[in-house]
């Protein structure tokens, strides 16, 4: 079994494959993020789904990378007899799906081997396989795909094999294309125009950001993928790309990530809008607005990519699940949680876009108001908290600081803005929680935040209170918060979201450390002044990347590995917003880590 960090992410901004560096696909929904997968060996053995594609007993790459500015992957091998190149990418969409891969000569001659194995719904429908002139098709139910290819295909147990030589100079293309199974094949694509314009788009969008500095190249890999975490027809952002991979190595927290968070969204918003991406500020900002209008009792915490509301949470018990990681699961029962710090974010994110957009007037200005009235006659229930604990609900001191937030954004869209409201109340209530969470939230006899009310366990989610504005970075309480998470809640210097055997969180086993949490702890200690340790940890934390930049959503500093699904969106804009942070210090460097043009 392949490790998480092996994995490189292609993609078309509406679906995205998981290659890994033996030269295998291993995971792809079709025809998007959360529909059914076409491969899914990731989560199973290869029966389940994938396209092998490599030199004949080359176990893995001797080297793999982007290219400067794009998702397009490029995996290189030595052999015994010459060098070769795959390059894996998928072009911009149109009407269907296309996965191409491009096998080229660098030296000498390379004996290669493809496998491609098509199932479809993770791995429960086998398709009908024929070989037709130049390529195979497979076609069940509502899918059809299309292998196209002038290399030699052959059927072997309902899939195709295909074994060629490559010389140096030689290129030969595999385009697979998916369609709905009741119209026309597509027409055939070109893999060298495909590969253009899919560079040329990339570089196109790149080319747009505003960033530079020390770091530039790092929050570039993280922003495009953000971008290719990004469904494009709607602008909605997922929070990773695959289901089921483990928090916990066997352990049953496997969940699936492949929808919209409101939370994860509007962090993911105020990255982008640090480089420039403006327009992507823009779609999401209308993704979110379909997505909650109605009864803002009835705001949910996430929603399909298109702004559906019921995700059922179901199991697949016909897939073992990674490393026997079970169960598997799709749709996610934590839709229906009630998670009072979202409201704070949405507002959050909707006052950064009014600034930075200067949308003037504001059009979203009557529902967010709508949103903050409900807020203030339930902002003082308990709830389930940032990490969807399914114990029981409780006053989660995050989800009460953010209810601040939302009183003070509020606030000062009328004063700072010219907004309609009634100031004089939020901002009375704003005070309010100020002093119920510095009443009910602050442990004095420790010097610091607690997760929640009456409780003595601490929580990652404290660490935002500064950079929230809250609190001000270098305030007693909050360098007193710092200091005991650094004792209580890390492991080899990185930090937990919480310890699962102190938090009741309605669920067996435990968890990596949750990369986020590290650069909240990096954005926390510089605001407290602490500058050397926070550049410390930020290069640590730089390091834990795969060797393409991927994260994903923890790591095991025991077994010095990758957990959970991937690439998370949730650790990638972590990396910018603290780079961004970060861009204002001179030291220890002599350049600013991340400045803007």
């Amino acid at each position: 079994m392949q490790r998480i960090e092996d994995y490189a992410l292609v993609g078309d901004l509406h679906t995205a494959a998981l290659v890994s560096n033996t030269g295998s696909v291993d995971w792809m929904c079709l025809p998007h993020f959360d529909s059914p997968a076409c491969f899914a060996a990731l989560l199973d053995t290869p029966a389940a789904g994938r396209w092998l594609l490599a030199p004949v007993g080359a176990p893995r790459c001797t080297s793999r990378r982007y290219r400067p500015g794009t998702l397009i992957l490029e995996t290189e091998w030595a052999t015994d007899t010459g060098r070769v190149r795959v390059t894996d990418f998928m072009p911009p969409r149109d009407e269907v799906v296309d996965l191409v891969r491009i096998v080229e000569g660098l030296e000498g001659t390379v004996a290669m081997h493809g496998e491609l194995v098509l199932r479809f719904d993770y791995g429960r429908v086998l398709p009908w396989v024929r070989m037709l002139d130049g390529g195979m098709s497979a076609v069940a139910g509502p899918d059809a795909a299309f292998l196209a290819t002038p290399a030699p295909v052959e059927h072997a147990d309902q899939h195709g094999i295909s074994d060629f030589t490559v010389r140096a100079g030689q290129r030969v293309p595999f385009v697979l294309t998916w369609t709905a199974s009741h119209l026309p094949r597509p027409a055939p694509v070109d893999a060298q125009d495909a590969l253009d314009t899919t560079s040329a788009f990339w570089t196109g969008w790149t080319a747009r950001s505003k960033l530079q500095g020390r770091y530039r190249e790092d929050v570039q890999r993280s922003l495009i993928t953000l971008k290719a975490l990004t469904y494009a027809p709607t602008g909605g952002i997922v929070a990773a790309a695959t289901t089921s991979l483990p928090e916990q190595i066997g352990g049953p927290r496997n969940w699936d990530y492949r929808f919209c968070w409101l939370r994860d969204a509007t962090l993911t918003l105020q990255s982008l809008l640090a480089a420039g991406y403006t327009e992507e500020a823009a779609a999401w900002r209308e993704w979110l607005l379909r997505a909650v209008a109605g009864d803002p009792a009835d705001l949910q915490i996430m929603y399909s990519i298109t702004g559906k509301r019921r995700l059922p949470e179901m199991e697949l018990p016909w897939l073992a699940g990674y490393e026997g990681s079970v169960p598997v699961r799709t749709g996610n029962a934590a839709e229906r949680q009630l998670q009072l710090d979202v409201w704070g974010e949405v507002l959050d994110g909707l006052a950064l876009t009014r600034n930075a957009l200067l949308s003037a007037p504001d059009d979203s200005w009557d529902l967010q108001t709508a949103l903050m009235e409900h807020l203030e006659g339930a902002w003082d229930q308990p709830d389930n908290g940032l990490w969807e604990m399914r114990g029981p609900r409780r006053h989660f001191t995050h989800s009460k600081v953010m209810a601040w937030v939302a009183a003070d954004r509020m606030a000062k869209g009328v004063r700072e803005s010219g907004l309609p409201g009634p100031v004089d109340r939020w901002e009375a209530l704003r005070e309010t929680i100020f002093r119920d969470v510095l009443t009910n939230g602050f442990d004095a006899d420790r010097n610091t935040f607690v997760q929640s009310y009456g409780s003595s366990a601490l929580d990652a989610s404290l660490l935002l209170i500064p950079r929230v504005g809250f609190l001000p970075g270098d305030d007693p309480r909050v360098q007193g918060t710092i200091e005991a998470i650094q004792r209580e809640l890390t492991q080899d210097g990185l930090v937990l979201r919480y310890r699962p055997e102190h938090s009741d969180d309605g669920l067996p086993g435990g968890e990596g450390v949750f990369l986020a949490c590290s650069f909240w702890m990096v954005d926390a200690l510089h605001g407290a002044g602490r500058k050397d340790e926070a550049f410390a940890l930020f290069d640590k934390l730089l390091g834990l990347r795969n060797d393409v930049g991927l994260w994903s959503e923890e790591w095991d500093p025991r077994e010095q590995r990758q957990l959970g699904n991937t690439p998370q969106a949730f650790s990638h804009f972590a990396l910018v917003t603290t780079a961004v942070q970060l861009r204002e210090d001179q030291t220890p460097h002599s350049n600013a880590p991340l400045e803007t043009t």
